[in-house]
């Protein structure tokens, strides 16, 4: 289990009722954000404080992994743009009953803070710049004992099992209902023509056109290297929701991979250099990858891919795979 904390003053109503993390993926000026990466390091069953109006408001626990989702609708005039895409969390939120200010407990939080990517100023203020950040196990102890024992239930674990068990049920809802929007907008397009619209629908299941491309270049699962094509699917690289159409068809932006690897590579568990040495999220379950079929105590390499495939897993790298850069 890990700790966090969000600083929510313009989000906390909506993201504690809807029962999430939202943040955008990268600056404005498209540079890297420390406290948007760290959405990605988030597993099920980490705990997280919300702070919000110089007060810790409420704790959530991690009900899922990062994933894609469109900017929330109820963000109002700043958000519900289909084409603003960040990281979202599932979050079970708890609104505490003792609600405390850090600025008017900074003594003895003060010894706790870290140099870097502390969430609150030397004075107690929550530092504006912060969205997500950790929090070391000592502060977290030392909120605790002001907040009291419903804080110190949580982090002992008592009822965490059951409520992230209750996160298995779910699905990425907004995931899917962006994919079918962007479906809907090439089912719709009068621009592309009616096979074409078929190919593109027909890629985004990894059928059709784009599969039978990418088997002129892929001929088995690159880690299972099972090659019978009834137990392979062929899965985008850049996912086919943030592909170009011409990416959508592209045999070079695919793998033959089978289902369980399929599902790993899509939700960023695991990803590959161009060398093709296999990379694994630190927040992937390792017991689980063996049972899949993946080799998590040595090195693996699956062989080199081509440049255009090369290209297409630099972006899966930095805007799919669970893995901070900024540590």
């Amino acid at each position: 289990m890990r700790y966090w904390w969000v600083n929510q003053n313009q989000t906390y109503a909506h993201e504690t009722g809807g029962g999430y993390l939202w943040s955008p993926k990268r600056k404005a000026d498209s540079g890297r954000n420390p406290f948007y990466e760290f959405m990605r390091e988030v597993a099920p069953g980490d705990l997280i404080l919300s702070f919000a109006d110089t007060y810790i408001r409420a704790v959530g626990i991690a009900q899922s992994y990062c994933y894609e989702c469109p900017k929330p609708i109820e963000f109002g005039a700043t958000g519900a743009y289909w084409e603003n895409i960040g990281w979202k969390v599932d979050v079970h939120f708890h609104i505490l009953t003792n609600q405390i200010r850090p600025v008017d407990h900074i003594q003895q939080l003060r010894p706790h803070l870290p140099e870097k990517y502390s969430p609150l100023q030397a004075r107690g203020y929550g530092n504006q710049g912060v969205y997500l950040t950790t929090v070391s196990a000592p502060l977290m102890d030392a909120i605790a004992d002001l907040v009291g024992m419903e804080l110190k239930i949580l982090i002992r674990g008592d009822i965490q099992s059951d409520l992230v068990a209750e996160s298995y049920k779910s699905r990425a809802v907004g995931l899917v209902e962006w994919e079918e929007y962007l479906q809907q907008k090439v089912a719709t397009d009068t621009s592309i023509v009616d096979t074409e619209k078929q190919a593109l629908i027909m890629a985004r299941r990894g059928q059709g056109k784009f599969r039978e491309n990418v088997s002129h270049l892929e001929r088995k699962c690159r880690i299972t290297k099972v090659d019978r094509p009834e137990h392979l699917r062929a899965s985008h690289i850049k996912p086919w929701r943030d592909s170009s159409n011409q990416e959508r068809l592209d045999g070079e932006n695919g793998l033959l991979l089978t289902p369980t690897i399929d599902h790993l590579f899509d939700r960023g568990f695991i990803s590959f250099e161009d060398n093709g040495r296999l990379l694994i999220s630190p927040v992937a379950h390792k017991p689980s990858l063996e049972r899949m079929g993946i080799e998590t105590q040595q090195a693996v390499n699956v062989g080199a891919f081509t440049n255009q495939q090369a290209q297409q897993l630099d972006f899966h790298r930095n805007f799919v795979f669970l893995e901070s850069r900024n540590r």
